[in-house]
C-alpha cells in the first residue's frame, strides 16, 4: 500500500539556549507533548538546510528541505514570489522581493513596517507602480509587507541585504552595490538573461542619465542596477513620507510603511517538479501564508491550497490550515504546510511569543494532525522540522542545523525522547545535508 507524506514545516522555530530559562533552547522550554511524542516514536537527526555559500535565507532552506540542489536551480526569494502571485517572469526580468519597510530616522526600524495590513500595502504599493513604474520597472502588491519588484534588462549581480537581518541600523551604507565588476556581471548576465525584450526606459530621477542608452530589453551593469534600486528606494521614502495611509497610521501609534527595500535578486529559475524525482507523488499540495512558500510549490508542481485566515503571523488560523491538509491529504500524496509564525517571532526577538507559536504548533497543528491520521487504513509518513532557526537574541536567521523528526505507522524508534535542537544530536539519522532528508522521508 502507497504511504502518503505530510511535512509540518516550522518556520524558523530553533533558537539558541536563552539564560532566563534556564539556559534551555525554546523548543526545550516550550510544552510540545505531541512533538514529543513522534520523536519518541520516531527517528530524530539534525539538518545542514543551508548550503555553503548561501544565506540563511527561507528561500535556500525551505528548497533545501526539498531536496533542490541549490548550486543548479536557486535564482533569489524575488523569482519564486513571483510564481506565487502569478507573475510569469520572461526571459530578461529581474525579480526581487520588495519589503515595505518603517525608518526612523536614518535607521531601519522594522523589516514590516510594523506588520502593516495587505489592504493597507496594496495602496501604497500600487501609488509607487503610478509613480515610479514604467515599462523596466513593474511594482506588484504580495502580501503584509512582502511585495515584488520586477525589473526588465536589471542584472542580478548585486549585494542586498534583507532587511530582517539589520534592525536598528542606519540605510545608507546597506544600499545595493555591484557584486563582481561590470565587465564580469554583464558576461555572467548574458547566460541568465541577455534574451529579455520590451521598450525604452523613462526611470526618471539621477539614474536615467546612467542608462539612458538603455531600452527596456538591453541588460544593465551592475552598476547601473544598482543605482537604479537605490533611487527607488530613495524616491519612495518621499513618496511615502506624506501619503494619507502613513499619516493615519502615525495617528494611530502605528509604524508608518515610509520606505521600499528590494533585495533577493534572480531571474525565472528551472526546477523539476517534485513528482519527477518521486513518482509516487502524483499529486501534491502546499499550504502556507507565505507567497516564497508558494511560489517554491509552483516550481515544484505542487498545487497550492488557498486558507482563509493564514495570516503567516501568531494569529494564524491553525484550525483551518489542519483542516485543508487532512482534505489535500484524503486525495493527494505528498502535502507541505508551512507555518510562519515563529520565525516572525524571533525577527521581533519576543521570546513569550515565540514559544506561544511553537506551542501553538505543536497542540493546533500536529497533535490534530497525527491523531486523525494516526487511525487511516493508508499509513501516514510525517516529518516535523523548522527551515533555520531564527535565534531572538539575533532577530535573523542562521546557518546551523535544525533538528527533524520522521515518524510512521511501524517505525524503530531511536532513543530520542524529546523534539528540540539538543536531544536530536543523539538521533539515529545523525547530521544529514543536501538530499539526504528528503531521501530518508519518501522512503
Amino acid at each position: 500500500m502507497k504511504a502518503k507524506h505530510i511535512i509540518i514545516l516550522g518556520d524558523g522555530m530553533a533558537d539558541w539556549s536563552v539564560p532566563s530559562l534556564g539556559n534551555k533552547t525554546l523548543l526545550q522550554a516550550a510544552h510540545t507533548p505531541y512533538m514529543d511524542l513522534l520523536a519518541r516514536q520516531g527517528r530524530n537527526g539534525r539538518l545542514m538546510t543551508v548550503a555553503p555559500g548561501f544565506h540563511p535565507g527561507s528561500e535556500v532552506a525551505n528548497m533545501s528541505v526539498l531536496g533542490y540542489d541549490l548550486p543548479t536551480v536557486y535564482e533569489g526569494r524575488g523569482a519564486l514570489e513571483a510564481a506565487s502571485i502569478g507573475i510569469d517572469l520572461q526571459p530578461g526580468d529581474m525579480a526581487m522581493r520588495c519589503n515595505i519597510i518603517c525608518i526612523e530616522g536614518d535607521h531601519i526600524k522594522n523589516h514590516s513596517a510594523g506588520h502593516i495590513t495587505t489592504a493597507e500595502a496594496d495602496v501604497l504599493v500600487q501609488y509607487l507602480q503610478e509613480q515610479l513604474g514604467n515599462e523596466r520597472i513593474h511594482f506588484y502588491t504580495g502580501v503584509q509587507y512582502r511585495h515584488l519588484l520586477v525589473i526588465k534588462g536589471g542584472n542580478k549581480h548585486i549585494a542586498c541585504t534583507p532587511p530582517h537581518d539589520v534592525p536598528l541600523k542606519p540605510f545608507r551604507p546597506l544600499l545595493v552595490k555591484p557584486e563582481i565588476e561590470e565587465e564580469s556581471a554583464a558576461a555572467g548576465n548574458a547566460s541568465g538573461a541577455a534574451e529579455g525584450s520590451a521598450a525604452g526606459n523613462d526611470a526618471g530621477a539621477s539614474v536615467v542619465g546612467n542608462s539612458a542608452g538603455n531600452d527596456a530589453g538591453e541588460m544593465m551593469t551592475a552598476q547601473e542596477t544598482a543605482d537604479l534600486i537605490n533611487d527607488l528606494i530613495l524616491r519612495s521614502q518621499e513618496l511615502l513620507s506624506q501619503h494619507p495611509i502613513n499619516l493615519k497610521r502615525m495617528a494611530e501609534g502605528k509604524d508608518p510603511a515610509n520606505s521600499i527595500w528590494p533585495w533577493s535578486p534572480g531571474y525565472r529559475p528551472q526546477m523539476k517538479p517534485f513528482s519527477a524525482r518521486y513518482p509516487q507523488v502524483e499529486r501534491g499540495a502546499v499550504i502556507s501564508a507565505v507567497d516564497l512558500i508558494n511560489g517554491i510549490g509552483y516550481y515544484a508542481g505542487l498545487r497550492r491550497i488557498p486558507v482563509e485566515g493564514a495570516t503567516g503571523l501568531y494569529d494564524t488560523n491553525y484550525e483551518n490550515k489542519v483542516a485543508a491538509v487532512l482534505e489535500a491529504l484524503r486525495q493527494d500524496d505528498f502535502v507541505y504546510l508551512h507555518i510562519e509564525a515563529s520565525d516572525e517571532a524571533g525577527h521581533e526577538g519576543n521570546v513569550p511569543l515565540k514559544i506561544k507559536t511553537i506551542e501553538n504548533l505543536d497542540s493546533r497543528a500536529v497533535g490534530p494532525i497525527y491523531e486523525e491520521v494516526k487511525h487511516w487504513d493508508v499509513p501516514v509518513s510525517i516529518a516535523v522540522l523548522p527551515d533555520h532557526p531564527t535565534p531572538c537574541e539575533l532577530r535573523t536567521h542562521t546557518a546551523e542545523p535544525v533538528p527533524f523528526l520522521i515518524w510512521y505507522p511501524g517505525i524503530e524508534p531511536d532513543e530520542v525522547q524529546t523534539f528540540d535542537e539538543v536531544a536530536a544530536c543523539n538521533g539515529s539519522y545523525g547530521l544529514l545535508k543536501e538530499d539526504q532528508f528528503i531521501e530518508e522521508f519518501m522512503k
